[in-house]
């Protein structure tokens, strides 16, 4: 068995079909790479389910198998604290969102109308949509965390009428400065506003309501549904750029049943198989799309899904108390579980300590050799990993990150000590989530995000003023995407969709290496490439991923001048680390006071070129010189975006003076 599986890791797996060749630029046009599509579409998209071509048929049709299983699930709080999880199955949230469509009806909404949804993940928040797609209206999410100002923008842009509101949002609302909320047609709130609130509704002309009062102006105003057609508008999700106000993503319902129709397809080829008992633990913000469509396929697979309890500092909690056997973060909630667990390591006494690695070892090499997680150390899983798993709440059998690079490290120990299939996927708004993804149990994807999904095809092109061609080896270059999931265009703004829709190919920014297998591999953002002055280019973001593993820094921005030939950077110091280095060290004071230590500056630099030379870094790449910060960068100083995002440009003029010093210092005093 051992050396059959051994053969078969020499012969590279093929995990994407190259469909067309690539072909050189001419006339001043880029290269193209080959295109490629998902093995299960070699010869063309598979047939879709002809019961299911909207997001309101993915609903229906579960109500209709899976009329009695637990949908929805919240945590009532109890004499101010969190208890147990209470459901809604899905009969019962399919009889809500009747009532609650019915009175969108009788409150004026028709057809196209579109509708704000604002606030944390609940189950009144999916309510509120499906009503939505029961009578093709077009979901809006808000969140204010897109900038000062986002919410008002987006409730002119959008044109909204209607707005669904967590209680605690109403205030933003009700803000002088949001002038739109004004125009609005009814507020209606999760729960119920305060009294002092609802005077201030009822002041400008809209008509405010309780989530129980707008249920039974439902009842008693029942409305037939008007179900969407697939090329109708579902939603418009505003995304944050960089700079400028938010861009609205406009996907239709086709767009989402594709999505879901593929992933169905995709897991479907794996032994363990997603079912009507798994369980996903929702906190990323259904006003994202990653979070959004892992909904929308638990929805279809008629599984259930339990909302954190609105506190992420203590999301452990709600993980012990649902028992996810899903979970998806960013790389920060899986940056902050490595740590957690690295902390344990190291209170260990060190006989059990190296016990552990011994235990990490022996289960990775024979991981390597090809052997499935749950195969390759059922005793390594006994003595050491399975309370790993315990810690995560015990039942979790896969693991996915999105929304930014995960550090090959992380995902390696992972993959090791979870117990749990971990993956990562690459996507954005525009392509509705998640456009490749991972396959389990496959090592040698490690640092990389998988394939092209089953109904989109993928494709590079030539970046030449970076030096990317994928016509070169290495292959790389600007990822382009299109097919069943990609977005029709951004709202209003015809300009900037002719910008990134190209040829019927939506050109994503994200530079990517794909490999000849098909596996593709992000390597930074089209404008987060910088050229030092000996004319070599950095990757920032794959820097920044790779020294942010270090466990005394909490975050790092890498910044490079094109006039200067070192980089450096400004790093958040992990606190509680930090105050650990300090006690060791003797030094006393608060932590904004440690930050301003030349010795814990060595430290960091001694940490970040340990690192550099693990990772068998360039020279030009090693970090010469850096700046402490003891605030971590925050929406609320505009330094990221409100998916965490780096604001580079913010970013550079918020620390300017510092930056010019420590050049000034790094060369000596020379300018």
């Amino acid at each position: 068995m051992l050396l059959s599986q051994m053969d078969s890791k020499k012969q590279m797996k093929v995990f994407a079909a190259k469909v067309e060749d690539g072909r050189e630029g001419q006339d001043g046009k880029p290269s193209i790479g080959p295109v490629y599509r998902n093995l299960l579409a070699k010869n063309g998209f598979p047939p879709t389910d002809p019961d299911i071509n909207t997001t309101w048929d993915i609903f229906r049709v579960s109500v209709e198998k899976h009329t009695k299983n637990k949908m929805l699930g919240w945590r009532k709080i109890i004499s101010g604290k969190p208890g147990p999880y209470a459901w809604k199955s899905y009969k019962e949230v399919y009889d809500e969102v009747l009532h609650i469509g019915s009175a969108l009806r009788a409150s004026g909404a028709e057809p196209g109308s579109r509708v704000g949804i604002y606030g944390a993940n609940c189950p009144q928040w999916v309510m509120a949509m499906e009503a939505c797609n029961a009578h093709s209206l077009v979901c809006v999410p808000l969140y204010d965390t897109l900038g000062p100002g986002a919410v008002n923008f987006i409730l002119d842009h959008a044109e909204i009428n209607f707005v669904f509101v967590q209680d605690k949002k109403a205030k933003e609302l009700l803000n002088p400065d949001c002038l739109s909320a004004k125009k609005l047609k009814s507020i209606i709130c999760f729960t119920s506003l305060a009294e002092d609130e609802k005077e201030k509704v009822v002041q400008t002309g809209t008509v405010p309501y309780t989530w129980d009062e707008f249920l039974q102006m439902g009842k008693e105003n029942p409305s037939d549904i008007l179900p969407p057609r697939p090329f109708d508008i579902c939603t418009i999700m505003y995304t944050s750029g960089t700079s400028g106000d938010p861009k609205g993503v406009v996907l239709t319902h086709e767009n989402l049943a594709a999505f879901v129709a593929g992933m169905d397809l995709f897991m479907e080829q794996f032994e363990d198989k997603m079912t009507v008992d798994d369980v996903y633990l929702s906190f990323l913000p259904l006003a994202h799309i990653l979070d959004r469509t892992i909904e929308e396929y638990f929805f279809h697979k008629g599984a259930s899904i339990g909302y954190y309890h609105g506190d992420l500092n203590a999301l452990r909690d709600d993980l012990m108390e649902l028992k996810p056997t899903f979970f998806a973060g960013v790389p920060r909630v899986f940056e902050r579980i490595h740590e957690s667990i690295k902390v344990t390591l190291e209170e260990l006494n060190p006989v059990r300590r190296s016990i552990f690695n011994l235990l990490y070892r022996h289960k990775l090499h024979w991981m390597n050799l090809g052997y499935k997680q749950k195969d390759a150390s059922p005793l390594a899983d006994l003595l050491a990993f399975r309370k790993v798993k315990a810690k995560l709440g015990g039942r979790l059998r896969l693991i996915v990150s999105g929304g930014a690079p995960l550090s090959s490290e992380i995902e390696e120990f992972l993959r090791v000590t979870c117990c749990a299939f971990v993956v990562q996927g690459y996507g954005l708004t525009e392509t509705c989530g998640p456009t490749t993804l991972g396959f389990p149990d496959e090592m040698s994807l490690i640092g990389s995000v998988g394939a092209v999904s089953v109904y989109n095809e993928m494709r590079l092109e030539e970046v030449p003023e970076m030096g990317y061609n994928p016509l070169r080896n290495p292959p790389c270059g600007e990822i382009c995407v299109r097919g069943k999931s990609v977005f029709s265009e951004y709202y209003k703004n015809p300009e900037l969709t002719r910008e990134s829709i190209k040829d019927g190919w939506f050109h994503t920014g994200d530079i990517g290496e794909i490999f000849p297998n098909g596996n593709v591999k992000i390597i930074d953002r089209k404008k987060n490439l910088v050229k030092l002055s000996q004319g070599e280019y950095v990757a920032l973001e794959y820097l920044e991923n790779v020294y942010g593993v270090t466990a005394i820094v909490e975050d790092v921005w890498v910044y490079g001048d094109s006039f200067k030939s070192t980089l450096i950077a400004v790093v958040v110091p992990h606190e509680e680390n930090t105050r650990k280095w300090a006690v060791a060290n003797g030094y006393p004071g608060s932590f904004t006071e440690l930050c301003s230590l030349n010795l814990l500056k060595e430290h960091i630099l001694a940490e970040f070129r340990e690192i550099a030379q693990r990772n068998k870094l360039r020279g030009f790449e090693y970090i010469k010189g850096i700046i402490l910060e003891p605030l971590l960068f925050d929406m609320e100083r505009d330094l990221v975006t409100a998916t965490l995002k780096k604001k580079r440009n913010k970013l550079l003029n918020h620390y300017q003076v510092q930056i010019d010093e420590l050049y000034r210092t790094l060369a000596g005093g020379r300018l």
